[in-house]
């Protein structure tokens, strides 16, 4: 038997793959790190002792080339909050070492507000740097006198942040989600627009008022929790019970603690009123998928659909309306949402759907889908086809809303003071409303200060798959 030779194989030559993965950015050529300390440095020399307080960060910040609003994060990064300002050297050595490892905006602020160790945010991270823009934005000077209704605001936008930021629903935002979003372009915003208002997609207060007022008339015992009777109340016990049920089982909700005693809290409440009132957004669409599918597979079967239908049945039933049969509301839903695959609709379809409202609806909102049945079919298909991009169906309620719940309060406060009250809220300052809000409702009197914001049910320990 002949033993094969070995054949010598020719030296391989090594080559050089260029990095394609920047996790903290794409480093940038030619940025030079000594012409912007010496430009932070020359501001500080403005500053006695060259040392910065925090109503001094503004001008920090723009020497860093930073948006007006990173200042808080800048200071307290810095390590201000325990001594009231910051050293030049300690901001320069701070500073230095981000722009080292740090190459984009997104990454800059993940590392500005992360505690130590993590490489992503949670949600108390953000309670600084929010508390600073509540406490020097022009738009919320009306709220020095009410500190009380600091972390109910703060709270909000955070739950408003995760709700668009965290794709991934795993209550941590990493840099590459960050970087996804407007949520960087919105802060920078913050400085350019001096009414709080116009920013809806996060800060506006006039939306954290109509949340926290729906919220308060259902929150009966006003312990900041509300259970399946309370959430069944919401715009005239619209909400099946069925999906009451799916919404307290924990499918779209965190926090074993409130769960235990069969309540969810406040900051489950934002999460749950704006994808009832839209229904088209990504998060929106996933909430109720979450909800809908009872066995967890990934896709809604025709027995899971028959399931929340049969409550809509018995529901326009006592409303004296004849249902349509389920097959043949089954046959329009399919004509609808187009699945790929027979007999089960998936997440992806319902996201190339662009009337999911309809869907929804029409398996667990009695009211939405009566008003929809009356309308025009083909005026509801030009709706869902010709609508604005720009105005969401969260900003049209929350508009809405908000001038009912001003109106009412000018309207109390007409009939209690006997005089004629002024009801343009959106021409006058905000201090009018909140005059009206302290006085005659009394969850202003509420004591809640930063110190008290409690975010422990927002445990995201455990992430959804």
């Amino acid at each position: 038997v002949q033993t094969k030779k070995e054949e010598t194989l020719p030296p391989s030559r090594s080559q050089n793959i260029p990095t394609f993965y920047f996790p903290r950015g794409c480093p940038k050529e030619k940025v030079n790190i000594d012409a912007v300390i010496a430009k932070i440095e020359r501001t500080f020399s403005e500053f006695p002792n060259e040392r910065a307080t925090l109503e001094d960060m503004g001008k920090v910040a723009k020497a860093c080339e930073c948006p007006l609003y990173w200042k808080g994060p800048l200071f307290y990064c810095a390590g201000g909050e325990r001594t009231g300002y910051v050293s030049v050297h300690k901001f320069v050595a701070m500073w230095r070492k981000i722009l080292q490892t740090c190459y984009d905006d997104a990454a800059k602020f993940v590392h500005l507000l992360m505690s130590p160790g993590c490489n992503y945010l949670v949600q108390e991270d953000f309670i600084p740097f929010l508390q600073d823009v509540v406490n020097s934005h022009p738009g919320l000077s009306f709220l020095k006198e009410a500190s009380e209704f600091h972390s109910r605001y703060i709270t909000t936008v955070i739950q408003r942040i995760f709700y668009t930021v965290n794709r991934s629903w795993s209550g941590k935002i990493t840099c590459n989600e960050l970087r996804k979003s407007n949520f960087l372009q919105n802060v920078a915003l913050l400085e350019e627009e001096a009414d709080i208002n116009q920013l809806t997609e996060y800060f506006s207060y006039e939306h954290f008022y109509v949340i926290y007022c729906k919220f308060w008339e259902l929150d009966t015992d006003h312990d900041l929790y509300i259970d399946r009777k309370d959430l069944a109340r919401h715009n005239d016990h619209a909400i099946s019970n069925r999906m009451i049920e799916r919404i307290f089982s924990g499918a779209v909700t965190r926090g074993r603690k409130a769960q235990k005693d069969g309540k969810i809290s406040y900051a489950d409440f934002v999460w749950f009123l704006i994808s009832e009132e839209d229904k088209k957004t990504p998060t929106s669409i996933e909430y109720w998928f979450r909800c809908m599918d009872l066995d967890g597979d990934g896709a809604l079967s025709m027995y899971e659909l028959e399931y929340f239908y049969e409550e809509q049945c018995q529901k326009l039933d006592n409303m004296a309306i004849e249902p349509l049969p389920f097959e043949d509301c089954l046959c329009q839903m399919l004509d609808l949402v187009k699945p790929q695959n027979e007999g089960k609709i998936t997440l992806h379809d319902l996201k190339q759907c662009k009337m999911t409202n309809v869907f929804f609806d029409t398996f667990f909102n009695i009211e939405k889908y009566l008003d929809r049945e009356q309308k025009d079919q083909f005026s509801m298909l030009r709706d869902g086809e010709g609508e604005s991009p720009e105005v969401s169906d969260w900003e049209k309620y929350a508009a809405e809303e908000y001038d009912i719940l001003v109106a009412e309060e000018a309207a109390s406060d007409q009939w209690n003071d006997g005089y004629e009250a002024e009801l343009n809220p959106v021409d006058h300052q905000k201090a009018n409303v909140l005059k009206y809000q302290m006085e005659k409702r009394p969850f202003f009197e509420m004591p809640s200060h930063l110190a008290d914001v409690d975010l422990d049910e927002y445990d995201y320990e455990e992430d959804f798959e």
